[in-house]
């Protein structure tokens, strides 16, 4: 699964990497959690109009999706991740997936390795800390004056480097693959799912960082740091 992330990058390297027409807002993060508002990119469909000649816009969404045919918002569950195997078929997801795909930005995320109870926490990243783009599927929900506009993470098998501490990752899609997966005239599952593979495993990079991060009220940057063992100066 992925349940949390960080972007730290500038508004300025996020729009030149994701091709935006302007540069976006966006405070540092380093614990980016479900429920909060994350950025999502997504492709402007051929009705709507063009921000500043850009083909693509970053806007905040929910982080948990909820259908436009759910009858309330506030009621069921709201998944944080959907499944690159299942996601086409499932109800929840099935025309999201056709219709309504989307990037998050990341430079990071975390995962966290089980032993029996306790549960130590990893920072994820690829080689030499690139910004990447996590796929997504967004909604908007719109009903009796209610308007929420949601996504979810999209997920894959770990790789063999990630497979050590958890069974999931997000679905990194390599910066060639972001104009087919964002290009909502793509609606097949089959042209779609070999851009869902997992991120090579030789260009993964991982490391135990303090359990702080379990806090979603900590944020700062020593979070992703490597956790200092008890025979570190």
């Amino acid at each position: 699964m992925c349940g949390r992330f960080f972007l730290s990058r500038s508004g300025a390297e996020i729009a030149r990497h994701f091709g935006l027409g302007a540069a976006p807002a966006l405070a540092p993060r380093f614990n980016v959690a479900p429920g909060q508002a994350i950025p999502v990119v997504r492709a402007l469909r051929g009705g709507e109009p063009a921000r500043d000649g850009a083909e693509r816009v970053l806007e905040l969404r929910h982080w948990g999706l909820v259908p436009h045919w759910a009858r309330d918002p506030r009621v069921g569950a709201r998944p944080i991740n959907a499944r690159a195997e299942s996601a086409p078929e499932l109800p929840s997801f099935r025309e999201a997936f056709a219709r309504r795909r989307g990037l998050v930005p990341a430079d990071g995320f975390y995962e966290w390795q089980h032993r029996g109870r306790s549960a130590r926490p990893f920072a994820i990243r690829i080689a030499g800390g690139a910004l990447f783009g996590m796929a997504a599927l967004w909604e908007r929900f719109a009903r009796e004056g209610v308007v929420l506009e949601s996504c979810a993470i999209v997920t894959t098998e770990a790789n063999a480097r990630i497979g050590a501490i958890h069974d999931r990752m997000p679905a990194i899609v390599a910066p060639a693959d972001y104009a087919r997966w964002l290009d909502p005239a793509l609606r097949e599952p089959a042209e779609l799912a070999p851009l869902l593979r997992p991120w090579p495993a030789e260009s993964t990079e991982l490391h135990p960082v303090d359990a702080r991060v379990n806090d979603v009220r900590e944020d700062d940057a020593r979070l992703v740091q490597p956790a200092r063992d008890l025979f570190s100066p």
